[in-house]
């Protein structure tokens, strides 16, 4: 028996940053865990049947999604508990996560300040182990609440559970499908350690007039808010998911052989013997920053942002990615792994 509140063929073009224009045959907004976990208990909802959407800013919808459609749409941010070093904060899975961010800004709690303005749900955030200018989720994470859909129980699960590596978790994996995540709580710092040696914010720092002995939480947000919005299309705008392809990691001899070539080449340390390199960087080597086919192309000032101009397909849009890919592989030899969830 189908859950009361389904709603029947539902346009998802607003529900994906992309504004990539599928339909979804049954779509349920899931406002709780216990409404999710009834579901689930009385048979109307499964892995079998179901596509998890949180806040659609990193998918890209080659087809309809099959099945019933849950919109995790949980409320809510509060604290939970602190001790001498930490708050810590939990938030339902359909907060947006700038709004989180905000909520830590504006008590002066430290560690996701970084992680400003990037698009989507708290819900996606550990499924993807979202990070931005030199912090990641897993630093602040603390643990989630996730219902189980083949029994409808909600499972706790702390850092160690979620394998968490580079734009990785087991809900990308092993669970997959099988548990949708309803609250995330985060350990945030009462004394905030200010990382700002990443990319510009040093730099966008000084040009604000910031001494560094007056740094707080919200002129780290204010920078990184800045150079986000120099850098990156507003999705609302300009369709798009942010940065498609994962930063690749390779042995240190590659990216040496690249610096034989462009010895302004830049990489960052990622382990003994591996160097991650800025995909966006060789992408841009490779002649496509800027650079249009038909409705898909890549943004003019980030060429690792692939957009909509308007009525492009998924199909499109992917097509033109692999050729970014492909393109990639020839010139560098480095194969690029997309960062965006491809739904076919």
């Amino acid at each position: 028996m189908e859950p009361p509140d389904i709603k029947q063929n539902i346009d998802l073009k607003r529900l994906n940053t992309f504004g990539i224009s599928v339909s979804a045959d049954k779509y349920l907004d899931v406002n709780g865990a216990d409404e999710l976990s009834g579901y689930v208990k009385s048979g109307s909802i499964s892995p079998e049947n179901v596509f998890i959407l949180g806040g659609g800013s990193n998918v890209l919808f080659l087809n309809s999604p099959s099945g019933i459609v849950l919109k995790m749409d949980i409320q809510g941010i509060r604290q939970i508990s602190e001790n001498a070093d930490s708050v810590f904060i939990k938030a339902g899975a359909g907060v947006v996560w700038h709004d989180l961010v905000n909520y830590a800004i504006s008590r002066n709690l430290g560690g996701i300040e970084n992680l400003s303005l990037i698009p989507g749900s708290c819900g996606a955030a550990p499924m993807q182990n979202i990070g931005a200018y030199g912090v990641e989720l897993e630093q602040v994470f603390e643990e989630l609440e996730a219902v189980n859909l083949n029994t409808g129980k909600t499972d706790t699960f702390r850092s160690e559970d979620c394998d968490f590596g580079y734009r990785q978790s087991v809900f990308k994996h092993e669970l997959k499908g099988i548990y949708a995540i309803t609250s995330i709580t985060l350990r945030l710092s009462k004394k905030p350690e200010f990382n700002i040696s990443y990319g510009a914010i040093q730099e966008t720092l000084d040009e604000m007039d910031i001494p560094e002995n007056k740094l707080s939480v919200k002129d780290v947000s204010d920078a990184v808010i800045a150079i986000r919005r120099s850098k990156l299309p507003d999705p609302k705008e300009t369709g798009n998911a942010g940065s498609f392809f994962k930063n690749p990691v390779v042995p240190d001899e590659v990216y040496q052989n690249i610096l034989k070539e462009f010895p302004e080449a830049p990489g960052y340390p990622a382990g003994e013997g591996f160097t991650k390199v800025p995909a966006g960087w060789l992408i841009e080597k490779c002649g496509w920053k800027g650079k249009r086919s038909q409705n898909a192309g890549t943004w003019h000032k980030q060429a690792l942002v692939i957009i909509n101009y308007g009525g492009a397909t998924g199909r499109e849009i992917y097509d033109f990615a692999m050729e970014i890919k492909s393109s990639v592989s020839q010139r560098f030899g480095i194969s690029l792994t997309p960062e965006v969830n491809i739904i076919e």
